[in-house]
């Protein structure tokens, strides 16, 4: 059967991939399906929305991860809002320097399929550093004043479930939950489809709460254009293009200290 994409639709065109469905389940806030492909692995697609595939998925979790966990130098508490599938945490539980991962995923059915299906991504799950919660995330961070030194925010993309994650409101309170030089990283996109709320409504609002806000991007082949990024939001005392030395991480397969630097040299039609 062929595998096609919803949310690339809406831009007139979509991805075509060959695969078999081999689990679907209706949760109470989405569909969720599961397929075996025959070139790239598993995927994962939620709401006819391809979320990842096996073959590229370390391409936006590595990004995703270690662009903020090289750029700040003493992160201990980091929380996850999103990210069902496990590939963040999995990055983050390399750095033994953590001591407590969140993660807030409001679909207990996507960690149950991911777990089931991709244990690969949600390997990491498992950790005794990761604590679990199946509750609104825009609702939980407003309990957590002034707690985390790193917040992640791995959503879907900005209607349904994911929407309230696009918000003023909820940037404003990811402010207040971050300890003093926090960072936060949110998917924001890909550049040449979605600029002008890249650069537009989401740059605009996140700039009333963080100094610095940048983008950077990652090659995903089998996502809509190619690439998928991602906004870095601080009080600017890091500079994210510089990342620290002082990890060292095995078994990575696309971010390393080049890639983490170019990642932020935009095109000039998208700056």
């Amino acid at each position: 059967m062929i595998i096609e994409d919803a949310w690339d639709k809406t831009n007139g065109r979509t991805i075509s991939i060959e695969g078999e469905l081999i689990d679907e389940l209706q949760s109470e806030y989405q569909d969720i399906k599961v397929y075996e492909t025959k070139c790239f692995g598993k995927l994962l697609q939620l709401d006819g929305v391809i979320q990842l595939t096996e073959f590229d998925e370390a391409n936006y979790h590595e990004m995703m991860v270690h662009v903020p966990m090289m750029t700040h130098e003493n992160a201990r508490r980091v929380l996850v809002v999103g990210g069902g599938d496990g590939g963040a945490v999995r990055e983050l539980v390399k750095y033994n320097s953590v001591k407590q991962i969140d993660m807030v995923e409001i679909d207990e059915c996507v960690v149950d399929i991911s777990k089931r299906h991709l244990p690969n991504i949600s390997c990491g799950l498992s950790d005794h550093r990761v604590n679990l919660y199946h509750e609104d995330g825009a609702e939980f961070i407003k309990n957590h004043s002034d707690y985390y030194d790193v917040i992640i925010v791995d959503s879907t993309d900005p209607f349904s479930v994911g929407e309230s994650l696009f918000q003023e409101n909820f940037y404003s309170d990811i402010k207040k939950s971050l300890r003093e030089h926090g960072i936060v990283v949110s998917q924001s996109e890909s550049m040449f489809y979605n600029a002008d709320l890249i650069f537009g409504k989401l740059k605009e609002f996140k700039s009333k709460y963080f100094k610095s806000v940048e983008y950077y991007y990652t090659m995903v082949p089998t996502y809509p254009s190619g690439t998928i990024g991602f906004q870095i939001c601080s009080d600017g005392y890091y500079d994210s293009k510089k990342p620290f030395d002082l990890y060292s991480l095995s078994d990575l397969k696309y971010y390393n200290y080049d890639v983490h630097r170019g990642s932020f040299m935009l095109p000039n039609g998208v700056k």
